[in-house]
């Protein structure tokens, strides 16, 4: 066991030229074979700076994070003095998954004290649920008290670790869960090659199987139990599943009306749980009846599914000011302004802003992204009379519509017009009306006065000065 000393540097998004104010935080760790450090990755995510230490008193030893999966929430660190191994053994991994009712001590450095805290409690619940950002796996839940700072501690069944602790349910008492080794063995194994890629996942939309009209409707036999495909991923032709689909195996595994298959004999879980073990070459193996005709299909599994608005993922928000605009991709990060504001969604809404209404939608050629103004203007002369269009999605320049935040900055970069005619994506925007060369020339000078070292983020910047190509790409 191990105490986590991180200093964090989280982006800004409102900001974008400048990261947020730096954060002490605290976590757990183990040690794990390799000579490594296991921990969650919202312990270490954004860390300036990594410190470990054994024990209360103990020395401080740096450490770098040399993987992460932010989607399940893992990562592991490297330290700079390896000695530390040597008298610090990895505890043993359990290879099954435990039973409900189980007794498990959860280890970890939890608010409230400087020394290692040990809570009992017993396994309660184990599923396939979604971690974060279109990632699923398995979580166990427990009665054992799980508090801030215990994040990243073992969680152990008689003499064997069976998972990592990560989180505690909000507002509820004694539900605590943990990260079981099955998802850390498959994180340590994308790993292996210095790369994560992540969990292959099926992202088209199912429906149960329980409502007897329905299945009316699709003439299917009593005999027949799956899910029904609500809506395909894609709808060309060579896709392999269509809608109306019953999905029925997946693998040799029976799927049942509530979408569920036999984990083991007393534990169902959601059938998406059999992905992770099943596919290959990029595709999972699935029995459908279609039309009253049962066929074995290949179904192609990703670990993403490409969105226009998609998480920052550990980078940092990429940004251009002009004049006294400064201009950002839209992210989830960004969109947190509203998400947990209903007065403002309601307006974002009521504009009919694709930040509400192409939240899920997927890019095409024609719009790659979605460009904000991810800052209230600089005061100027040059906006004079002009609402700040914070929070404003970008639709065209000059009559352009824009593509994606590199190619409104190649517009930019390659425009001899006269004047810059921004239009915005809502339903309620004015029109912004700019004078180029006036704005080219105030920009330096605005970017001064407000303390902000470079114009763009340095992808932005390589775009406005040509490396990266004339199409902005």
């Amino acid at each position: 066991m191990v105490k986590i000393f991180s200093t964090i540097r989280n982006p800004d998004p409102f900001h974008p030229w400048s990261k947020a104010t730096p954060q002490e935080a605290t976590g757990s760790g183990v040690v794990i074979e390799g000579n490594r450090i296991l921990t969650n990755a919202h312990v270490v995510g954004y860390a300036s700076q990594v410190q470990v230490q054994a024990k209360q008193g103990g020395d401080k030893i740096s450490a770098t994070v040399v993987a992460i999966a932010r989607g399940i929430d893992l990562a592991v660190l490297k330290l700079d003095d390896e000695t530390f191994f040597a008298t610090h053994k990895p505890p043993v991994r359990a290879n099954i998954m435990p039973e409900i009712k189980d007794a498990v001590l959860a280890y970890g450095y939890p608010t409230g004290g400087a020394t290692l805290s040990i809570t009992k409690g017993i396994v309660s619940r184990i599923e396939f649920v979604p971690y974060n950002y279109q990632t699923s796996g398995l979580r166990i839940q427990i009665d054992a008290a799980i508090n801030p700072g215990n994040s990243g501690g073992p969680v152990i069944a008689g003499d064997k670790m069976i998972g990592l602790a990560f989180s505690t349910a909000v507002n509820v008492q004694n539900i605590g869960y943990i990260i079981p080794n099955e998802e850390i063995e498959l994180f340590l194994k994308d790993v292996a090659d210095g790369r994560y890629d992540g969990k292959p996942a099926i992202f088209d939309s199912f429906q149960t199987l329980e409502n007897p009209v329905l299945r009316t409707y699709l003439k299917l036999d009593k005999s027949v139990s799956g899910m029904v495909v609500q809506r395909p991923e894609k709808t060309t032709s060579s896709y392999p599943l269509k809608e109306w689909d019953v999905v029925t195996k997946i693998g040799d595994s029976p799927i049942d009306n509530q979408g569920m298959v036999k984990m083991n004999a007393d534990l169902n879980v959601r059938f998406q749980y059999r992905v992770q073990q099943l596919a290959k070459d990029g595709k999972v193996p699935l029995t459908i009846v279609r039309g009253g005709k049962t066929m074995n299909i290949q179904l192609p599994v990703s670990a993403s599914r490409p969105q226009l608005i998609s998480p920052l993922w550990g980078s940092y928000p990429s940004y251009f000011i002009v004049g006294p605009i400064v201009f950002s991709r839209a992210t989830l990060e960004f969109r947190g302004l509203i998400s947990g504001n209903a007065q403002a969604m309601n307006a974002y809404a009521y504009n009919n802003s694709p930040l509400v209404t192409q939240v899920g939608n997927e890019p095409t050629p024609e719009r790659e992204e979605l460009v904000v103004v991810s800052a209230p203007f600089f005061p100027h002369k040059l906006v004079k009379g002009y609402d700040s269009r914070f929070g404003s999605v970008v639709e065209s320049v000059n009559g352009t519509p824009i593509r994606s935040l590199s190619h409104l900055v190649a517009l930019l970069r390659d425009m001899k017009d006269e004047l810059i005619v921004l239009k915005f994506d809502q339903r309620l925007s004015e029109n912004i009306v700019l004078p180029r060369k006036e704005l080219l020339a105030a920009t330096d000078d605005i970017l001064n006065d407000n303390g902000i070292r470079q114009q763009g983020s340095q992808d932005m910047l390589d775009v406005w000065t040509g490396k990266a190509g004339k199409s902005g790409k």
